[in-house]
């Protein structure tokens, strides 16, 4: 028969067996990692993906970063068969930027599912507007759908290690990437370089351009910084393979396979009694100067006496101080057996060392736990720790005011008369029976015994049958002499087997109270989860959270969550009472404050804060009953419900945000179907209009005075019409993606006099004055459109400004880019409106007699925009304070002309 420490779990099997599937449909992941910049982390991905490529798999370029270096871009140079995906441009700040494009990496995969995509800089924060804001997001979806990954990524990129690089080099990263993805990739190649060849490639520049490299060799690039990146990076690596090879033993090796000391580790076997805390208090210390990880561990076994509650108190409260003191792991485990348990997760683990209290022989014959496992792992190392001297007084250990202590003796009682009624049950049965099958009704009664009362009357149950059956049936009978000696040997084995048995089935009814405990919780979580998936309001998730901590503590609870404005809020419905500074406290600090915490230990309640994957969603409030003591599985069982808790809030809060997008989508999308069609719909009657208006005007005999006033007024109302209709339609388009631009290299002054000649007859009663240098460069754009936003702010200056005042027209050309700028003499721009203003629909004055709609500064953001500059308005500020005008002002990407100024490749004449 198998040890039960020794058995697999068949749980841990059957999560084994899916965890693999989820793996096989995944994509793979293998992450080039560095010390730094410039170690050759996308020179070492393009050749393994060069050498993939020679293998016949399909690899293309997702995104490579050369950063200007000769020695990465001569090796893309030379392969001109690997291709890339084009770059997405995005938007942002008044520049167009390029960025990965995810969807046409999906679809790439889609179309080869063997596949390898390159994507370099895993720690890189993508631009607004993206689909994640994290590269890393993306790799992570790609993964999902099944596609192979190379990618790249610093250790100072690693969130965990983010405050010891900053403490480091002084320098703080704020691109990093979580543990969990890291530590999931399935491949890990370190890309090492020296720091002393790493600072010549420096001042080489092939890492940096030279003035990079100047400021980076003062700062982040010196020599200190590079030696202890470099031993941060080897170590990550180093624990990742630990961790690799501890997951192999516990799944590919038998736990009788001896550990491999590759590196040590040690394991505090925390006891029962008052030596708990000293062993935990030296292993710490121990693994402290020896720079080691260390776990801390506790069997229960039901062969052994059962501690009281006293000694239980004093194993929790060592497991917690292991946990205080930095132990990778505590433990509460439970066996039939202490010796083989702790051996089983010794090699489980491959911790080397054993660090266990001293203990002394029960009786001369018995082993101490120490002997057992030298006999039982000789691979073992053993470290016994001196047990603290015995206090003077003996102190009683009475049962915790909560806990009713049940009387033993009705237990002893019920064996012994047990044991009588099977006696005078078996005495008329003398004749019939033999006395091997009286012995088996005296077994039956132990075991009964044991099954119903446990170890103590089982063993009183064993002795009184060896005694009733030698005194009322061997011969001679009622005495306890014996005739044949034959019969000691009965005696003797029916004494050892009753007691075996009576040991064996007390062990099998503690763990099968233990198993159905377990099996409870599991199902009440199970009956939680499942009832916090189709929750969708958060008073859901309350309401099934405290119907569980009712049903499983007896406690009270409530929820206490963030709202938009980042400040906490009670959720209705709560029966405990809730202190908010405790519950900010726990929020902000996100670890758990009150009851049986070290942060007001004397509270009531216990606050819990709610750790979603994303951020901390709230806290839950648990009332302790009065006198409850909160343990290790309890304790656990309640984080387990918080984290369920946050997670259900978490999906409800981005349902929410994905329903408030999805209408504020279909609302944009139908606002721009209902403009095209009315533009469309309204451009045929104004032409006819038009039409008739000049009509009425070139008609013979000519009509009178009156009726030609009134014809003007018409033909002037219908243009102005006609132009607002333009502007719903030009918006509709833009905002469809449905215009095409010619760009061109242009000269501004030809763009300026065209929207000038346009804008003619608004501008009638204003005097404009253009103010354009003779050096000013070629712009790349679309002379149309452009000429359109001229014209568009010429016309707004004439529309909002006095009759008479000066317009003025003036550009600046500049390093990067030229700027344009409209000024007008009129009363300025709305304060605090100024960027609402090129919003669509929106006006300077909500009711004005001035006509329009508000989309002329709408279109004019769009179309400069997509030429990848920018605009915005401002209000000038006379000596007095007082607001003296408006101005505009464009900013365009200057670009590279072409060499040949006579003509341009777009046949554009100087």
């Amino acid at each position: 028969m198998h040890d039960d420490a020794t058995r697999p779990d068949p749980d841990a099997l059957l999560e084994r067996l899916h965890s693999e599937e989820a793996q096989a449909r995944r994509g793979r992941l293998k992450i080039f990692f560095g010390a730094c910049a410039g170690v050759g982390k996308t020179y070492a991905m393009l050749s393994a993906a060069r050498a993939a490529q020679a293998q016949g798999l399909p690899v293309i370029i997702g995104v490579v970063e050369t950063h200007g270096r000769a020695d990465t871009e001569a090796l893309i140079r030379q392969a001109p068969d690997l291709p890339r995906l084009p770059l997405r441009a995005l938007a942002y700040k008044d520049r167009t930027l390029p960025e990965f494009d995810l969807d046409a990496a999906l679809a790439w995969g889609a179309q080869h599912p063997e596949g390898l995509v390159l994507l370099d800089e895993l720690a890189h924060s993508n631009v607004a507007g993206s689909r994640h804001p994290k590269r890393w997001q993306d790799a992570e979806e790609l993964l999902a759908a099944g596609v192979d990954l190379y990618s790249t990524m610093n250790v100072q990129h690693l969130e965990s290690l983010n405050d010891i690089v900053n403490g480091i080099t002084g320098i703080r990263v704020w691109e990093t990437v979580p543990d969990q993805f890291f530590d999931a990739a399935d491949e890990v190649l370190v890309i090492d370089l020296p720091p002393d060849e790493l600072l010549e490639r420096l001042k080489a520049g092939k890492v940096y351009l030279p003035q990079q490299a100047e400021r980076a060799a003062a700062h982040f690039f010196r020599k200190g910084n590079l030696l202890a990146l470099r031993e941060l990076a080897l170590r990550c690596t180093a624990d990742r393979v630990d961790d690799e090879m501890r997951a192999y033993r516990r799944t590919s090796i038998s736990t009788a396979t001896p550990v491999w000391p590759n590196r040590e580790a040690l394991l505090a076997c925390v006891g029962p009694g008052a030596n708990g805390e000293k062993v935990v208090r030296s292993c710490a210390r121990l693994a402290a100067q020896l720079e080691l990880p260390w776990h801390a561990v506790h069997v229960e076994a039901p062969g052994q006496p059962a501690p009281s509650a006293a000694l239980l108190a004093q194993v929790e409260r060592s497991l917690k101080l292991a946990q205080e003191l930095g132990a990778s792991a505590c433990n509460m485990l439970s066996a039939t057996a202490r010796a083989p348990a702790l051996v089983c997760y010794a090699r489980e683990n491959n911790l080397v060392r054993m660090v266990m209290g001293r203990s002394t022989r029960r009786w001369p014959w018995q082993e101490t736990l120490a002997e057992q496992l030298g006999k039982l792992a000789c691979d073992l190392d053993l470290l016994q720790v001196g047990a603290p001297a015995a206090p003077r007084r003996r102190l009683s250990l009475r049962p915790s005011p909560g806990r009713r202590k049940h009387p033993f003796w009705p237990g002893y009682l019920i064996a012994g008369l047990a044991c009588c009624a099977a006696a005078l049950l078996a005495t008329p049965l003398v004749q019939v029976l033999e006395l091997t099958n009286i012995v088996m009704l005296f077994l039956l009664v132990v075991v009964g015994v044991a099954l119903r009362h446990g170890r103590g009357p089982a063993v009183l149950a064993a002795f009184m049958g060896v005694v009733f059956f030698d005194f009322f049936f061997v011969p001679p009978r009622l005495t306890l002499a014996v005739s044949d000696a034959q019969y000691l040997v009965t005696f003797g084995v029916m004494l050892v087997v009753a007691l075996v048995v009576g040991q064996l089935t007390a062990g099998l009814k503690v763990q099968a109270e233990a198993a159905t405990l377990r099996a409870h919780r599991v199902r009440s979580l199970y009956d939680m989860a499942r009832d916090l998936s189709s929750a969708l309001l958060p008073g859901q998730v309350a309401e099934i959270g405290a119907r569980f901590l009712t049903g499983e503590f007896g406690a009270d609870s409530a929820l206490v969550l963030v709202d938009d404005d980042e400040h906490l809020q009670l959720l209705p419905g709560g029966t405990a009472p809730v202190d908010m500074a405790v519950a900010q406290w726990a929020f902000a600090r996100g670890e758990p404050a009150g009851h049986g915490t070290d942060t007001l230990p004397a509270s009531p309640t216990l606050v819990l804060p709610l750790k979603a994957p994303m951020r901390v969603r709230g806290v839950l409030v648990v009332a302790v009953p009065q006198g409850q003591r909160l343990g290790v599985e309890p304790r656990r069982l309640l984080q387990t419900c918080a984290s369920l808790l946050a997670t259900s809030l978490e999906r409800i809060h981005y349902i929410d945000v994905a329903q408030k997008s999805t209408l504020q989508i279909e609302s944009e999308r139908l606002r721009n179907s209902l403009l095209s069609a009315i533009s469309h719909d309204l451009r045929t009657p104004l032409a006819s209009l038009a039409g008739l208006a000049d009509t009425l005007g070139m008609a013979q005999p000519p009509l009178p005075a009156q009726q030609q006033e009134l014809t003007r007024a018409i033909l002037q109302s219908v243009r102005r019409m006609s132009a607002l209709v333009n502007n719903l339609l030009d918006m509709a388009r833009l905002q469809a993606g449905a215009v095409q631009f010619h760009k061109a290299w242009q000269p501004l002054e030809e763009v300026v006099g065209s929207a000038l000649s346009t804008s003619a007859s608004a501008l009638a009663g204003h005097p404009v004055e253009v103010q354009l240098p003779a050096d000013l460069p070629l712009l790349h754009l679309d002379a149309v459109l452009m000429e359109r936003v001229l014209a568009n702010l010429l016309e707004n200056a004439a529309k909002y400004t006095p009759a008479g005042s000066a317009i003025t027209i003036a550009a600046q050309p500049q390093s990067d880019a030229v700027l344009l700028r409209i000024t007008d003499h009129g009363p300025g721009l709305p304060k605090g409106r100024e960027e609402l203003l090129f919003e669509k629909f929106e006006r300077g004055a909500r009711e004005s007699a001035t006509p329009g709609v508000g989309l002329g500064l709408a279109i004019c953001r769009a179309i400069v925009h997509a030429h990848g500059g920018s605009i915005r308005g401002d209000t000038l500020v006379s000596a007095q304070g007082q607001a003296s005008g408006a101005c505009f002002t464009i900013s365009l990407p200057r670009g590279t002309p072409p060499t040949d100024h006579g003509a341009d490749a777009q046949g554009v004449q100087r």
